[in-house]
């Protein structure tokens, strides 16, 4: 196989490893004495339900709600399509179906919730006296601003009806139990899909710290909200989050460790430099390119034929108009760059998701050619880094990597080949 062949499977490898039909059977519990509900909110939640309805020894019914192009084909569970990463009416009227389709239920009956990345947008009601415009377009500054994923998921969840253990406690008293594939670094419950199953400490203080740090104006309605509402999030101890059990079913560390275990059959030694590096994206790059440098120059901190392994979630903050691309296209870019032009050094950077950003890709390839090819073409790399134009960069090179929606979420893949 080519280094290009071998990263690719690579990135295989991690998708597979974090599928909900993997993940899902182990936690299910006993059925219970009275009803069995499915709901949930994410990139991964429809082929999760489809899962759950295979593996169900009983009948069940239930709503999810999932990005659009993201849907699986179910039996009896319904599955909605809204928008992500900016909500729509469509993810509002989810929310609301959502949270209805719990709130009958009585303690002998079972809500299995289904959660993974993307819920934070796909699950959104805002406060009454905030419209779903203004959210939106706080959103989209947030996204723009280089805030990291804990940061707006903090901001999301006093803003939300649905989020920060609220789902759980409309479904109280029913036995609520939780499935998680976490797309976060460090993998805090609190901040996936800003845990709509999960108490937390968060303050409207919190929120309006995050948003003055990003220098981002604060609605009226928002600043109003959050005056009149000091702890706008279930506290952990709340009783109706004592009925409640969550858990963490896909890690993106599990499927680094798969993707580690396929590099050493494939001949190569495996470094995982980490699962939850976070950063801005052409500053993780610039790093990732001196730790391959050192390793092709020296042998440090390990000697090729290798395979350099990380995982996270980078951030973009876009200065001015910016071009096309997503966080793991800007990384490579800036990698590419860095090294050079390096030899026998290439590497892949993609989102389990199979979406890099608001693109159709998954990522994009790299090896030591990418540069010159460029310069064949006229493309000045760096000229491309600067506009945040990653994508039509390596979409001219035929260097992405277009996988589709993969139905799975462990943030970030990110593999250096370098060959002896």
């Amino acid at each position: 196989m080519s280094p290009n062949e071998i990263l690719r499977q690579l990135f295989d490898t991690a998708v597979a490893a974090a599928q909900p039909d993997r993940r899902i059977p182990a936690f299910l519990p006993a059925p219970p004495k009275g009803k069995t509900v499915v709901v949930g909110a994410g990139k991964s939640a429809a082929a999760m339900a489809r899962v759950v309805e295979q593996a169900w020894p009983k009948p069940l019914s239930g709503v999810v709600v999932t990005r659009y192009g993201h849907g699986a084909t179910t039996q009896v569970v319904e599955v909605l399509e809204a928008a992500h990463p900016v909500p729509d009416a469509k993810g509002m009227a989810a929310a609301e179906r959502i949270l209805a389709t719990v709130a009958p239920l009585g303690a002998e009956d079972l809500v299995i919730c289904l959660i993974s990345g993307g819920g934070s947008a796909l699950l959104t009601l805002p406060p009454e006296g905030i419209g779903l415009d203004v959210l939106a377009e706080l959103n989209r500054q947030l996204l723009r601003s280089g805030a990291d994923i804990g940061e707006m998921n903090a901001v999301r969840k006093t803003l939300s009806r649905s989020s920060g253990g609220r789902l759980a406690a409309a479904a109280y008293p029913a036995q609520v139990v939780s499935l998680l594939i976490s797309d976060v670094p460090g993998d805090d419950l609190r901040a996936i899909a800003s845990g709509p199953t999960v108490g937390d400490t968060a303050t409207a203080q919190d929120a309006l710290r995050i948003l003055q740090k990003y220098n981002l104006p604060v609605p009226a309605a928002v600043m109003n909200y959050l005056q009149k509402n000091s702890n706008p999030v279930l506290q952990p101890g709340d009783k109706r989050l004592s009925t409640t059990t969550n858990h963490l079913i896909a890690a993106p560390q599990q499927s680094l460790v798969a993707v580690a275990k396929r590099s050493q059959e494939l001949g190569y030694t495996p470094l995982i430099l980490g699962s939850a590096i976070e950063g801005e994206a052409r500053q993780v790059g610039i790093v990732h390119a001196g730790i391959a440098q050192q390793a092709t120059q020296y042998g440090q901190p390990i000697a090729p034929p290798c395979i350099i392994l990380s995982g996270g979630e980078t951030t973009v903050t876009v200065t001015g108009k910016a071009g096309k691309g997503g966080r793991n296209s800007e990384f490579l870019l800036s990698l590419a760059v860095a090294l050079k032009g390096q030899k026998k050094v290439w590497a892949i950077a993609c989102d389990t998701d199979g979406i890099d950003g608001s693109e159709d890709n998954a990522g994009a390839i790299i090896g030591p050619e990418i540069l010159q090819q460029g310069r064949d073409r006229g493309l000045n790399a760096s000229d491309f880094l600067a506009a945040h134009d990653s994508y039509s960069f390596f979409q001219q090179l035929d260097a992405l990597v277009e996988t589709g929606p993969t139905l799975t979420n462990v943030n970030d893949f990110r593999a250096i080949l370098i060959d002896a």
